[in-house]
């Protein structure tokens, strides 16, 4: 017969458990000051949880500056969302890499302008207006739409994982600024992952799912060309 634990012990591990929890939902901690990524020493595409560190006596400053973000996009010339969004992630700012932090700037054309419902696997978000008015939301795991107008100088969250939106309501166009708790948190759109995936999702099944006929499918299919 295996001995029991002592009661002490079991509450031990329990606490430690209960410690562990929430850690597996962040990035890992950083074991040095820097490790500003070096793109230029990765040999193939596999890459996992961040890039390499470049050598401190190699970094400068400007690894860790970005100015992308002080630069309005154009949302009118061939943009049939009327919405632009700007990256600061590692994958431009080398600085980041490790730091589990990014941010995006959003510009939206007025009345209509609208950042699709879209996906961030890895990160949290949480938005702040610039200039404008927007109506955001998101979806929860029970279907329930949780929704709001959002004014200049106003914030809103987005839980990771979860299907969101921001649409433009006002007369003037539209700026946010957005930031993630990870490096690098990556953007799902729903409608391009269902009808723009590569290879291509059934047809049939497409129209099963969405109680519709094929005919109104592919043409969906084709406003959504794979990448």
């Amino acid at each position: 017969m295996a001995p029991k634990l002592p009661a002490v012990l079991l509450a031990a591990c329990a606490f430690l458990l209960a410690l562990a929890a929430p850690l597996v939902a962040g990035e890992p901690d950083m074991l040095q000051d820097i490790c500003v990524a070096d793109y230029k020493s990765l040999k193939g595409p596999l890459r996992v949880n961040g890039f390499p560190c470049k050598r401190e006596m190699n970094v400068t400053a400007d690894d860790f500056f970005f100015g992308g973000l002080a630069k309005a996009a154009d949302v009118y010339s061939g943009n049939p969302m009327g919405s632009a969004v700007t990256t600061a992630d590692v994958e431009k700012l080398p600085g980041l890499n490790t730091l589990g932090v990014s941010m995006a700037r959003v510009d939206y054309a007025p009345w209509g302008g609208v950042n699709p419902p879209h996906v961030h696997p890895r990160a949290t978000e949480i938005l702040f207006v610039v200039e404008g008015t927007l109506e955001v939301g998101f979806v929860t795991s029970a279907n329930r739409l949780l929704r709001r107008t959002v004014s200049k100088g106003e914030v809103f969250v987005f839980p990771r994982g979860l299907v969101h939106f921001q649409w433009s309501v006002g007369e003037a166009p539209a700026v946010a600024i957005s930031a993630f708790d990870s490096q690098l948190p990556g953007t799902l759109p729903v409608a391009g992952a269902l009808f723009g995936a590569s290879p291509a999702l059934p047809t049939d099944m497409l129209a099963r799912a969405f109680q519709t006929d094929g005919g109104v499918v592919e043409n969906i299919k084709s406003k959504f060309p794979p990448m």
